[in-house]
């Protein structure tokens, strides 16, 4: 049996009246992969951050290698041999510094690092550590200027120069391509032979069946379900992080209305071919495909931030071309990106400006605010989102992430437009927030077109009416969402199927 590396005894922590962890016993095993699974608000991003150092605990006792652990700080966690990747990619990296200085910073400021730096051998280790995780960058460029993926893993890479005891990842696929999601399985592969003990947040199924040693399962602030019996019961874990069994979406098919938006010829990066596709009012579209298959860049090109190549849009038959997001909301076109901590959120803002910022003027007379009115539309979006919260005068940073993702999607439903587009609007979120925020997404959908971009299979289809699959830039495939060959999907998911496939009724 694998000895323990961390022991968690009785411990509790709460917030004001708001009880958080209650009585938490959990041991986490030298080389294993325990995957801690639980809905928003259950408690784990709670628990972790007592782990590490960011909360203390009220009550209980943390032991690492059989010592007490007294972890005051983040910085005492990680000398302890505590890493933690968070979700939030912008807690791991410093955007302004390049590569290599975010590789690595928590060694220079050690003691007696030393005042001048040797730029010449920082670059030189960074590459080294970069390599051990097959992680290919110029280590000379601003974290800033790298896509999403690579400051994940140079996140992962950080995390790996502490030689952890305990390895906590917080969601860590959640932008990762499949080939980097496979590197990064493979390194948490070695690193658990090699004895560290890992806790990994996720509800992705995918991570859960290739990595699980065990399934832990939080609820309510308590453990309620311990599973390490070979083939691991997925479905009963579930079960026991909601409470109830994982039921089947109940997805209506709606017919196909006008159309919307018509892509014609457009090209959305040198040399990829010309998509044509017709994106009809009342109907979900489901554009899927892997990490840099396009689907972002589609997003942004839609949304004005980004110019096609060539070819033409049409929005309800009159041409568009938008410039800039501000044009792109005028004519009722509207984006909630991918990234909740760089792009979404306003961190410095309560939730009602979190949801009523970019409609401000619908609130006001002249250079006057109408408050009343504008708590009035938050109040709405929190209760139709089910949003766990006190009030609309919360700050956003006291939400869990899955009521942040509830937040920034609710933003976008609150009001009327032609054409709503969400970039992975699931991101880091578990299963009832999935189905709470699909719900409403198909609620709201009468009247104008929706698009959601998303990587994850099981999310594709429990909210598309029609699935539209990207590959190097293109359309793929084109699929109703009703007796559909899921082979052929996921072939054209990986650019293994040729593009004869695609649906002639939509446009193609």
């Amino acid at each position: 049996m694998a000895s323990t590396a961390v022991e968690i005894s009785g411990l509790t922590k709460a917030f004001g009246a708001n009880q958080v962890l209650n009585g938490i016993d959990l041991e986490l095993h030298k080389g294993e992969v325990t995957v801690l699974m639980g809905a928003n608000g259950a408690g784990k991003s709670t628990l972790v951050k007592v782990i590490c150092g960011v909360h203390p605990a009220d009550k209980g006792e943390i032991r690492l290698n059989g010592k007490p652990l007294h972890a005051a700080t983040p910085s005492e966690a990680i000398r302890a041999g505590i890493v933690t990747v968070h979700q939030s990619i912008n807690d791991g990296v410093i955007p302004d510094l390049d590569v290599a200085s975010n590789l690595m910073l928590d060694k220079l400021a050690e003691p007696g690092a030393g005042f001048f730096l040797k730029r010449r051998e920082i670059r030189a280790e960074a590459r080294k550590v970069a390599a051990s995780i097959g992680l290919i960058v110029d280590v000379t460029r601003p974290v800033g200027e790298l896509d999403l993926a690579d400051r994940q893993l140079v996140a992962i890479a950080r995390a790996m120069t502490h030689e952890p005891e305990l390895l906590i990842m917080d969601e860590p696929t959640s932008s990762l391509s499949a080939k980097e999601a496979e590197r990064l399985f493979a390194l948490l592969e070695r690193l658990r032979d090699t004895g560290v003990a890992i806790l990994y947040i996720s509800h992705r199924t995918s991570d859960i069946r290739r990595l699980a040693d065990r399934i832990v399962c939080m609820r309510d602030g308590e453990i309620v379900g311990r599973f390490d019996q070979k083939p691991l019961d997925y479905e009963a874990a579930v079960h026991a992080m909601l409470g109830h069994g994982m039921t089947e979406a109940d997805l209506s098919f709606k017919p196909a209305g006008e159309v919307v938006l018509a892509l014609e010829r457009l090209q959305i990066t040198p040399g990829a071919k010309p998509i044509n596709l017709n994106i009809n009012q009342d109907e979900v579209i489901a554009i899927t495909g892997l990490v840099g298959s396009g689907k972002s860049r589609l997003a942004a090109i839609l949304f004005g931030l980004e110019q096609p190549v060539s070819g033409e849009m049409r929005l309800n038959g009159a041409p568009y071309a938008p410039m800039s997001p501000g044009q792109a909301i005028a004519k009722g076109v509207f984006l909630c990106p991918k990234d909740r901590g760089s792009n979404g959120i306003l961190p410095d803002h309560n939730l009602t400006k979190n949801i009523t910022a970019p409609f401000l003027a619908r609130y006001s007379t002249g250079s006057i605010l109408n408050r009343k009115a504008e708590a009035r539309a938050a109040r709405a979006t929190i209760e139709k989102l089910n949003i766990v919260c006190q009030s609309e005068g919360d700050d956003i940073g006291t939400l869990s992430g899955g009521n942040q993702q509830k937040i920034m999607v609710g933003r976008w439903l609150s009001e009327a437009c032609n054409l709503l587009i969400l970039d992975e609007p699931f991101q880091g979120v578990d299963i009832k927030a999935r189905r709470d925020i699909g719900d409403k997404i198909h609620e709201t959908a009468k009247g104008r077109a929706t698009i959601v971009m998303a990587s994850e299979m099981d999310e594709v289809l429990e909210i598309a009416d029609r699935i539209v699959v990207l590959a190097d830039h293109a359309v793929a495939g084109d699929h109703d969402n009703g007796d559909l060959d899921l082979r052929l999907v996921l072939a054209q998911v990986a650019g293994q199927a040729n593009n004869d496939h695609t649906k002639t009724a939509s446009g193609q």
